[in-house]
């Protein structure tokens, strides 16, 4: 805890930056957040791969960070009725890698229509696969890039970037 408490500290002196950090130990963060000093560079974001993982969105919404996230990456499996309350973004994406396993496009469109529903921005990453270049960020034609909306402080360090 007190290497990422220093780690904290650093985050909040360099204010000019947004902070995304991402954990499957959603868990571990329940736990560790209260004793943590949360400032708005620092958003906060759980991976959940398939359904056998949607605790950790319930897990993430206790935590006290300005911009609160999920990934979707690798999907590995269709994720119906999510509870998107108090979640600011969305991001999904396939595995990438000789071994990646596959990623359906119904999963994906299903996701896109509940972040819609909720008003929840929804940014496509990539389809993955051996050669996710090629392979791309298209679905049905269009680029999804979704983000969150954010404080004009915030603003002003993304453009400064």
């Amino acid at each position: 805890l007190i290497y990422i408490k220093r780690v904290f500290t650093i985050m909040r002196k360099a204010s000019w930056h947004i902070f995304q950090i991402l954990t499957k130990r959603s868990e571990r963060l329940v736990e560790i957040a209260p004793k943590l000093t949360w400032h708005d560079n620092v958003w906060m974001g759980v991976t959940v791969e398939n359904s056998d993982y949607i605790h950790r969105i319930d897990d993430l919404r206790k935590i006290p960070s300005s911009i609160r996230f999920l990934s979707f990456e690798p999907l590995l499996g269709p994720l119906r009725d999510l509870n998107l309350s108090g979640m600011d973004w969305v991001i999904v994406g396939g595995e990438s890698g000789p071994s990646a396993r596959p990623m359906k496009e119904e999963w994906i469109r299903d996701i896109r229509r509940q972040c819609k529903r909720n008003d929840v921005p929804f940014f496509f990453k990539q389809w993955g696969g051996q050669n996710k270049k090629k392979a791309g960020r298209l679905l049905n034609g269009k680029l999804y890039s979704g983000m969150p909306s954010i404080a004009d402080n915030q603003l002003d360090l993304i453009a400064y970037r």
